[in-house]
Parts: structure tokens; C-alpha cells; sequence
């Protein structure tokens, strides 16, 4: 991804309306009594085009701005999604993403990291909260929602940010003229 101020500014705006959709939409959107989390899935997506620097800065400034807004200690999400943008990223600049698969797949893995780093922090920290067996169920879900959300996602903030991505060109076989055998 070639980074420019336009771009730059972008991304700052997929970022801030993510956390603000976040907010304001999913947080009330309630299926099986669990509500999606797509901060994790749109970190993914900023960093499987952008790569691992892209994905930690854009995880990091999410993160802090959603600490900011939900008036919490401020870095348990910057922490959490800059570990996972710089994971996602790296997955980008090591291996080439050959099926249409990988973005959601990506998606639930890392939003299930997620969620598990808020927990683990939160219980170093020694925030309190209720802990019971229903959290798995709730990880599972969060985590199943993320792979249905994080191709749609995918494709949007792909199409947002088409000026800035470098796209490698595809190798094709030349097709080989038929000979008559003489």
C-alpha cells in the first residue's frame, strides 16, 4: 500500500467510523445475546491490505480511540489490536493470500485472540468482572460473527482504499498454438 496524505486520512476515517459504528450500532445489535465486535475484524482488513506497520498503527490508534471514548483504562485496546494488526500484517508480507477464504478465516482467528487478550489483560489488571461458563459461548460466537462480517468488510475497505493498494500482477500461461501433426 503506497501511503499517502489522502490515504492517511482514509484509513483515520474507516478507523474513527468503525469505532463509531461500533458504538452506536453493533453494541446494541444482539444475536443469541451476544453482540458482534468488528474492531478486530477491520484491523484485520487495514492490515492484510496494508501490511504489519499499517495494521499495528491503524490497531493502535483504534484501540486508543475507542479507550478513549468508552472512558476505560486507556491501552487495553490499543494493546490488544496492535498485536493483532501487526499479526495480521505480517501474515500479508509472508505468505500470499490465494483463497477468498483467508480475510474471514483471518478475521475469526484474531477476533477470538482478541477477545481472549481483553480477558487476559482485564484479569492482570485486576478489573472486575463476572466470570462465568457462558463467556466461551460468548468467545465462540464473537469469533463466528467476525468470519461472517470480515469478508463484506474486506471487500469495502479493499474498494476504499483501491488507489493506495499495489496490486501484484498475475502470472498466466501463455496458451500454446495447436500444431496439426505433420
Amino acid at each position: 500500500m503506497i501511503l499517502t496524505p489522502k490515504i492517511v486520512v482514509r484509513i483515520t476515517l474507516i478507523g474513527m467510523l468503525g469505532v463509531l459504528l461500533q458504538l452506536s450500532f453493533f453494541s446494541r445489535v444482539e444475536l443469541f445475546h451476544v453482540s458482534p465486535d468488528i474492531l478486530p475484524a477491520l484491523v484485520v482488513c487495514l492490515a492484510l491490505l496494508g501490511g504489519s506497520l499499517t495494521g499495528a498503527v491503524a490497531g493502535f490508534s483504534i484501540g486508543f480511540f475507542l479507550d478513549c471514548l468508552l472512558v476505560e483504562a486507556l491501552g487495553i485496546s490499543s494493546l490488544v489490536l496492535l498485536g493483532i494488526g501487526y499479526f495480521a500484517g505480517l501474515f500479508r508480507e509472508r505468505f500470499e493470500i490465494h483463497s477468498t477464504l483467508v480475510p474471514a478465516l483471518l478475521c475469526m482467528g484474531l477476533t477470538l485472540a482478541a477477545e481472549l487478550g481483553y480477558a487476559v489483560i482485564q484479569l492482570m489488571l485486576g478489573i472486575d468482572a463476572p466470570v462465568s461458563p457462558l463467556i466461551i459461548r460468548d468467545l465462540l460466537l464473537k469469533s463466528v460473527y467476525a468470519f461472517f462480517l470480515g469478508w463484506p468488510l474486506y471487500l469495502l475497505v479493499r474498494r476504499l482504499l483501491r488507489p493506495a493498494l499495489v496490486e501484484e500482477p498475475k502470472v498466466r500461461r501463455r496458451r500454446q498454438p495447436r500444431t496439426l501433426g505433420v
